[in-house]
């Protein structure tokens, strides 16, 4: 009896050895089966998804077989690994394995939106309407039904997001990707808050932010935004009006058709700063860090006027005399190649590995018509 015991014992010990065997060389076979693919793919995983309904599907595809062992592999090595949600890119070569991988490292298909300083609200909102892996919730809405979603109701949208580029996962919301940027552009800003010059003539940041928006949509040459805020810095200081076209343009709305006249620098708007005391009511464009930065620490001299050359660059002048004469040079006696910006850059290649459509054109801005040269204005 005991001899037949030990028998039985020894042959359940082979079989389960070889059980254990076969399991193993399946489960190998099932890690080291390359996907089924002629052609890259990306793999879609919804937020809530799970590795065995994955499986399961990616199996119902036909791209690869023995879900069952892949099941058990994650169930019995990774439990309590989460599965990223997102996009994964799958290639003719790779193994299951090499796709758990990408799942345990959610290493997850990147995209990207930029958003360009000098923008306005709507330029941003078109921007996010085109882009096709951005989940789309605010279509329809009114600025300020969007303010109220993103979480701040009664506050003008203007100005008030940081232009960057956002990288994002497919799945992100247009209200998501403008939570960030609302949020980065009221750390950019209070960290330049802190740094401002001790004369600026701001009560409060959204003042300088405010400041900041005509800096930047004044300025064709970067360097130029210290000086170009010093000059509207001192204007304020001695009463004097700011007189800046973007101000007017951005007043007239749809009704500005590219070409800007001595008659529109009269008409009253709660914008136009030759009609209205200091700042404008809110900023009317997205400001970059420099923008902030130039508003809160302004170049210090004695200049009042600028005038653009032609070439981006301005001239500054002391005095209106001498303004006068850089009118004549630079704008009434303009060549035909004149700019008030620097002639646009190439548009950079989106490296993002799935490259999005383009955001909207940004309209040039569009130099002064000579009959636009009021003699007080700074331009």
């Amino acid at each position: 009896m005991r001899r037949k015991f030990v028998l039985l014992l020894e042959i359940g010990l082979v079989l389960a050895g070889l059980l254990l065997g076969a399991s193993a060389w399946k489960l190998n076979s099932a890690l080291e089966q390359p996907l089924s693919l002629t052609q890259e793919q990306l793999l879609d995983v919804p937020a809530g998804s799970t590795p065995t309904g994955t499986f399961n599907r990616l199996q119902a595809d036909g791209v690869i077989q023995d879900a069952f062992w892949l099941r058990l592999y994650w169930r019995f090595n990774l439990d309590g690994q989460p599965l990223h949600s997102g996009e994964y890119r799958m290639s003719p070569g790779m193994t299951a394995q090499g796709l758990i991988g990408l799942w345990q490292r959610g290493e997850v298909v990147q995209y990207s939106l930029t958003l360009v300083e000098g923008w306005n609200f709507r330029q941003v909102r078109a921007a996010l309407a085109k882009h096709e892996k951005i989940e789309q919730t605010l279509s329809g809405l009114s600025d300020s039904e969007v303010m109220d979603k993103l979480g701040h109701p009664g506050v003008f949208p203007e100005g008030r997001f940081f232009p960057d580029t956002y990288r994002f996962v497919r799945g992100m919301t247009d209200a998501e990707l403008l939570k960030k940027a609302y949020s980065r552009l009221d750390d950019v800003l209070a960290q330049e808050w802190s740094k401002r010059a001790p004369a600026v003539p701001y009560t409060e940041p959204y003042q300088a932010l405010i400041m900041a928006s005509l800096v930047e949509k004044e300025t064709g040459v970067p360097e130029e935004r210290g000086q170009i805020a010093g000059v509207f810095v001192r204007r304020m200081k001695i009463g004097m009006p700011l007189q800046t076209d973007p101000t007017v343009i951005y007043g007239m709305g749809e009704q500005y058709n590219g070409k800007l006249t001595r008659a529109h620098l009269k008409e009253p708007t709660p914008y136009n700063t030759y009609t209205i005391p200091g700042l404008p009511p809110t900023p009317i464009a997205m400001v970059g860090r420099e923008a902030i930065h130039a508003a809160l620490n302004p170049v210090p001299g004695s200049s009042l006027y600028f005038v653009a050359r032609g070439d981006g660059s301005h001239i500054f002048s002391d005095n209106l005399d001498a303004h006068n004469s850089a009118v004549r040079e630079y704008q009434i006696k303009r060549r035909a190649d004149y700019r008030s910006s620097p002639a646009p850059a190439a548009k950079p290649v989106d490296s993002t590995p799935l490259p999005a459509d383009a955001p909207p054109e940004v309209p040039a801005e569009q130099s002064p018509a000579p009959d636009a040269a009021a003699p007080q204005s700074p331009q």
